[in-house]
């Protein structure tokens, strides 16, 4: 679930949030080695076998209506969900990290080309010491933010003529394995690390992050420490005060630097592509950093982050009034109106500045180009008028657009389906791209094949079109490949499932399209937002920069009639006669995992007629007594006992494998052996190394919403135990509910807390720069 940093009142800990939780965390690493191990809560009962589908409680109803006893007082389940976390990626991952790495590369170039490469190293000067003194001075009281700020900044430079720079072809990602430290370089961490009383088990991590001098860069600097992730301030403030003594204090330059890049980092795991400065300085004064300013000062002036100046929107404005100035047409207006615009100034890690720059340019350049023309304009208009409804609506913004949104629930994927096939006939090189596998299978069974292509056509049919997952395009893994100057081989691209699309991966997406080509993201603007930092399909919806086609095309049946209510805030009744929603009432989280195991194995399977390797437990977190862990460890000893020979796992279980943070493939335990784990993931054979399966493997019984992202299940069921009620919001119920197909059953512990957080809890908000980015590039769509 998305989060952001809380306000500056709050407990320091909760700040900014620390993002999805990791599997084998260092949390738990650091208490390990420091108070010993300790087990999980104890899950579930023994009880007489019941009915939760056929009795009573089960048919229409709706969800917030059924009471239920207050819960026992177990731990929370966890405010934060998302994607695994960037535990230790095996070689599947790591060619999507190398291409990644060549396209950021490749970004940087071209920044520095326009604007001049960053100086690291020196004092901080020129614009980021006149801003943070204007701040200061604003925020004192001493200058009026008129008189410090005067115009707004210029409006940036216009979209540049949409002609691509040739790329070498070794432009394409390589797909070799990226070698990992040195031995050497990981005992001597080791050594650092043990000295400082930490586990040694980050010692492969910290020497990949700072390389062969790790020991040396730890001993001048043990807040390094701190860029591993999950380890916490006060994890590395032991760690500095046993290795620096009496030379350790609070006021350290280096302390104050290191916790502003970790605030910045905890921020972009919450979403965020950067972060207001008054909360940010906030922030720091909780976590102990004296001077909070000098800490952002020594900050940007070292490079390792960014400062940008943003005039606000004013109410009823459109963005790109917004970002162009308060002048009129011509260039005049009141000056004095225009002084005193209000500002925003944003600190940013570069990293995502440059992806979230980058993401603006490339789809500016879609929006400012005139597509391709596959096609007479009379082709298009007939493959229009075959469609019916918003399908024809789609093809026609399509026929004349290099940059489409389409929005709508489950049932409108046919459209982009549809869009795929008219523009197969037409000769287009199409292809769809998920964030996933769920969703690429998903869309592949829904695409199928397409109709036969007419034999007096002119020109061989280029190859039908295909679904592929966004990392398999980008690697060259899946899909087309790419052409001579380094582009994506293809005409159109249909991404779906989009608001799943964070900054960076939009950024490479945008970046690799060749000119001319079209690109529609496809999406629910209900579900929850993409795990990495960004909002990229809200923000492109909020700037109106291109057509927008609304599917008209309604979930049917209960389902999709309580999904569509969730999505406008209201968690109505649904009649439901064939048992397609049914309501579990429990008393307390032990009750909980009790009835979802009943439920999952035996409830399920008789009265509804799917199988339990078809049904799908979703819940809020991984932690406390009823999140996935407690869940996965019940429901796998109903379903495939073992001992877990390997790590935990046997032949047969079932599992989520994380090759990249944020990514989540489902799949089963086949067997294990001195190579490692083998999972059959989508009917592909993975092998995890031995010391990489508990950083990227977990059970997958049981889910969190966002690893559920892209998926449908015949069965869902969602679990709601009592502590569980501060992690709800709508667009976490909205995305739970509307993973199931045929049939969702909720065990229900959260009495009120559902039908008020639907009405009332929507998406927490996300600062981003897209939309001002865009504004001055592309006009405003009407």
């Amino acid at each position: 679930m998305s989060t952001e940093p809380e306000p500056a009142t709050e407990d320091t800990a909760d700040a900014v949030d620390t993002g999805p939780e990791t599997p084998g965390t260092v949390g738990e690493a650091w208490a390990a080695a420091q108070a010993g191990p300790s087990a999980d809560p104890a899950v579930g009962r023994t009880a007489e076998p019941e009915d939760d589908v056929a009795a009573g409680e089960s048919g229409g109803g709706t969800p917030g209506s059924e009471a239920a006893e207050p819960a026992d007082g177990e731990g929370p389940v966890g405010a934060r969900e998302g994607g695994e976390g960037a535990g230790a990626q095996v070689s599947e991952g790591e060619a999507e990290l190398a291409a990644q790495r060549v396209e950021r590369e490749r970004i940087e170039r071209r920044r520095a080309e326009r604007q001049g490469p960053v100086d690291a190293g020196g004092k901080l000067s020129g614009t980021a010491a006149d801003l943070l003194a204007a701040v200061r001075a604003v925020e004192s009281g001493a200058k009026p933010a008129a008189a410090v700020f005067g115009a707004p900044e210029p409006a940036r430079r216009p979209a540049p003529e949409p002609v691509r720079q040739p790329r070498p072809a070794s432009a394409a990602p390589s797909p070799e394995p990226v070698a990992g430290p040195a031995a050497e370089t990981v005992q001597a961490a080791r050594r650092v690390l043990a000295e400082g009383g930490a586990p040694e088990a980050l010692a492969p991590g910290i020497a990949a992050l700072l390389g062969e001098g790790a020991q040396e860069a730890l001993r001048a600097d043990p807040w390094q420490l701190l860029r591993v992730a999950g380890v916490r301030p006060d994890q590395a403030d032991g760690f500095a005060r046993a290795l620096l003594g009496a030379e350790c204090g609070p006021d350290d330059e280096r302390r104050g630097r290191a916790v502003t890049v970790w605030l910045l980092e905890q921020a972009a795991l919450a979403g965020h592509t950067a972060l207001e400065l008054p909360r940010l300085t906030a922030t720091l004064a909780q976590r102990g950093v004296p001077d909070p300013e000098a800490a952002v000062q020594s900050t940007l002036a070292e490079g390792e982050a960014l400062a940008f100046q943003d005039a606000l929107e004013e109410t009823g404005a459109r963005p790109a009034d917004a970002a162009g100035g308060a002048g009129g047409a011509d260039g005049s207006g009141d000056g004095e109106e225009s002084e005193e615009r209000p500002v925003r100034v944003l600190i940013g890690l570069e990293r995502y500045a440059l992806a979230e720059e980058s993401l603006a340019d490339g789809l500016a350049r879609l929006v400012n180009s005139a597509p391709q023309q596959d096609g007479s304009a009379a082709d298009w208009e007939q493959a229009a008028a075959s469609a019916q409804g918003s399908t024809a609506e789609l093809i026609r913004a399509v026929a004349g657009h290099g940059l489409v949104l389409h929005t709508g629930g489950e049932a409108s994927l046919a459209e982009p389906a549809a869009l795929l096939h008219a523009a197969h006939a037409l000769g287009l090189r199409a292809w769809a791209a998920a964030p996933g596998p769920l969703g690429r299978d998903r869309f592949a069974a829904l695409l199928g094949d397409p109709p036969s292509a007419p034999s007096s056509a002119p020109v061989p049919a280029p190859p039908s079109p295909g679904a592929v997952t966004v990392a398999g395009l980008l690697t060259g893994a899946e899909g087309p490949g790419r052409d001579a100057d380094g582009a994506l081989d293809l005409d159109l691209l249909v991404v779906l499932d989009a608001p799943q699309l964070d900054v960076e991966a939009g950024a490479l997406l945008a970046e690799s399209l060749p000119d001319g080509a079209r690109l529609v993201l496809a999406g629910d603007p209900a579900v929850l937002w993409s795990a990495g930092p960004g909002r990229v399909f809200a923000d492109l919806l909020a700037a109106r920069a291109c057509p927008q086609i609304a599917s008209r095309r309604p979930d049917p049946g209960p389902l999709g009639e309580l999904v569509s209510g969730v999505g406008i805030g209201e968690l109505g009744q649904v009649e439901a006669p064939g048992k397609e929603v049914v309501i579990v009432p429990v008393r307390d989280a032990g009750e909980a995992v009790h009835r979802t195991v009943q439920l999952v194995a035996d409830s399920v399977p008789r009265a509804i007629g799917v199988p339990a390797e078809e049904t799908q437990v979703i819940t809020p977190g991984h932690g406390g007594a009823a999140g996935t862990r407690a869940l996965n460890a019940a429901l796998k000893e109903r379903l495939n006992p073992g001992p877990g020979r390997f790590g935990g796992f046997d032949p047969g279980d079932r599992v989520v494998h994380s090759p990249a943070p944020g990514r989540t493939r489902p799949g089963l335990v086949v067997k294990a052996d001195a190579d490692g784990l083998h999972l059959s993931c989508a009917g592909e054979a993975v092998v995890v190394p031995r010391d990489r399966v508990e950083g990227s493997v977990r059970h997958g019984w049981a889910l969190t919403a966002h690893q559920a992202l892209g998926g449908r299940w015949p069965a869902v069921v969602v679990v709601l135990p009592g502590d569980a009620a501060q992690a709800l919001s709508r667009p976490w119920v909205y995305t739970a509910f509307g993973r199931a197909a045929r049939h969702l059953s909720v065990v229900h512990g959260v009495e009120q807390a559902l039908p008020r957080a639907v009405a009332e809890v929507p998406a927490k908000p996300r600062t981003t720069r897209l939309s001002v980015l865009l504004a001055p590039q592309v006009p405003v769509s009407g």
